[in-house]
């Protein structure tokens, strides 16, 4: 006696589960442009190193004699892999099977998916297509009955943001639930034309007047641009390339340490072109891009959330092999001011970094907060304080450079003044309460008034208070603590990466 006649059926299961919802539905899938859930998971993971779970859960179809005859299975597949050899749990939704909406074998397959990770201690990717949710209302009609609404795993999926590394892409439209778990992650991506995020959809928007595509609701210019997404990409090839680029720079879980590689880059490497990267006129702008392509580990730099914020840049990079988190303004952007969404991105990502034990550099070009009735409108303040109570909770080692400008409350949020200060200046740096330009006419009003020529008057001022603005100055009172030749920038960020990580390794 043998168990042959139980194996076979087992691999028969097998078989009818990788038909997924059937040759015409995944045709049609594979004709709308997108890969079906299986070639999902081959394309973001190391070639043969998916083993999936719950390969066989779905709905049997037996006969009048409790034979088996047909199965479907279920629509979330899932199961350990590795991203360049290290563990991760990957899963995609089918959108063949019901469109991805709920089933028969899903919630506990959910749940026992998300478990997974957190359990475990290794990342989590969710690659999202369909509702994912409650199912349709016509299964009101075979259920006979109305629920309150709950979501089953959620506390699971609250434990993977607190502990491991989520990846979420948007590979289709993703509504309710599949918005939901999008957004519950720490990096997510959508694709052009392709990928659709939406709390409803456009038939239900319509009820209540919204008469717009998918694509008009809820596509990628709109959320890749609102914060909701931090990425979108031309193609999925190019969203499973993203993503697994951004889990090389985090650990696997908040009580591991993310790796150091070589990178080949000297970390004594000087650049010439970093001693005229600034210009003299404080109006001017520069690329603060090119400065961190300079600073950092040649081929680098991974910026997070490009399309939104954009006063912030927000960027994972390299010194001298060990991972850091990247902070900097764009001064090429609203001259770098930070308005509601680039503080609401900074705090976003000072949390990241923290939790995940990331070094933090901090490139400054701060000229404070933005200002004006927009500003105000969309209340700039509290979203700066926001930003600027995460950097002073931050308990990862903590370096600025101040490149140039730091005005204002905006300009102290560089870092948490309170501690030890990591940090250097250029001889470009500007700083104080506010730009003297902004309130010299008024703070010397009568005095240039009752000048028998004003104008020079003015003049004669600027000229006496540029001096009393020289950084060096400040450096005299060791109100900063280093001023530094650009091109040393390099060198020494690296030695605190060397620092930084060695105190991060203590624990």
């Amino acid at each position: 006696m043998t168990w042959k006649l139980e194996i076979e059926e087992l691999r028969e299961r097998q078989r009818l589960a990788e038909k997924m919802g059937g040759d015409e539905k995944v045709s049609r899938q594979h004709g709308r442009g997108k890969l079906d859930a299986r070639a999902r998971i081959a394309g973001i993971v190391d070639e043969d190193s998916f083993r999936e779970i719950g390969k066989i859960a779905g709905r049997g179809t037996y006969d009048e004699n409790g034979e088996f005859k047909d199965f479907a299975p279920s629509n979330l597949i899932f199961g350990r892999a590795n991203i360049e050899g290290r563990p991760v749990v990957a899963s995609a939704d089918d959108f063949t099977v019901r469109g991805g909406a709920a089933d028969a074998a899903l919630h506990r397959k959910f749940t026992q998916c998300e478990k997974m990770a957190h359990t475990l201690g290794i990342p989590m990717i969710r690659m999202i297509d369909g509702t994912g949710g409650g199912g349709s209302v016509k299964s009101l009609e075979d259920m006979g009955f109305t629920y309150v609404p709950a979501v089953p795993g959620w506390e699971d999926i609250i434990k993977n943001q607190e502990t491991v590394p989520v990846v979420a892409l948007a590979l289709g439209p993703t509504a309710g639930m599949g918005a939901a778990r999008t957004v519950a992650s720490h990096y997510s991506i959508m694709v052009r034309e392709l990928s659709q995020i939406f709390a409803a959809g456009p038939a239900v928007a319509a009820a209540i007047g919204d008469s717009l595509t998918k694509e008009e609701l809820g596509g990628s210019e709109i959320h890749a641009r609102n914060g909701v997404v931090d990425e979108e990409v031309a193609s999925e090839a190019e969203a499973f390339v993203t993503a697994r680029k951004f889990l090389s720079y985090l650990p696997s879980n908040i009580n591991q340490r993310a790796d150091r590689i070589v990178t080949g880059d000297p970390a004594g490497r000087r650049d010439q072109a970093l001693l005229s990267a600034v210009p003299r006129g404080d109006k001017q702008v520069y690329s603060m891009r090119k400065i961190m392509d300079s600073v950092f580990d040649k081929g680098s730099v991974f910026e997070m959330g490009k399309r939104w914020g954009r006063a912030a840049i927000t960027a994972f990079a390299r010194l001298d092999g060990y991972p850091v988190a990247v902070l900097a303004n764009d001064p090429s952007f609203l001259g770098g001011s930070w308005e509601a969404k680039s503080s609401e991105k900074v705090e976003r990502f000072a949390k990241l970094a923290d939790q995940f034990r990331l070094p933090v550099v901090h490139l400054v070009d701060n000229p404070g907060f933005m200002i004006g009735e927009e500003a105000e409108r969309t209340g700039t303040i509290r979203y700066g304080v926001q930003a600027m109570n995460a950097v002073y909770k931050a308990t990862v080692p903590w370096a600025s450079v101040i490149v140039r400008r730091a005005y204002g409350i905006a300009g102290s949020a560089m870092s948490n003044a309170e501690n030890f200060q990591y940090r250097f200046a250029w001889p470009s740096g500007d700083w104080g309460s506010l730009p003297i330009t902004g309130g010299l006419e008024v703070a010397y009003k009568a005095d240039i008034e009752s000048s028998e020529d004003p104008a020079a008057r003015l003049e004669e001022i600027k000229a006496k208070l540029n001096q009393v603005t020289s950084p060096f100055r400040t450096a005299e009172q060791f109100s900063v603590e280093d001023i530094i030749d650009p091109r040393e920038t390099r060198p020494l960020l690296c030695e605190f990466a060397d620092l930084a990580w060695r105190k991060l390794e203590m624990g």
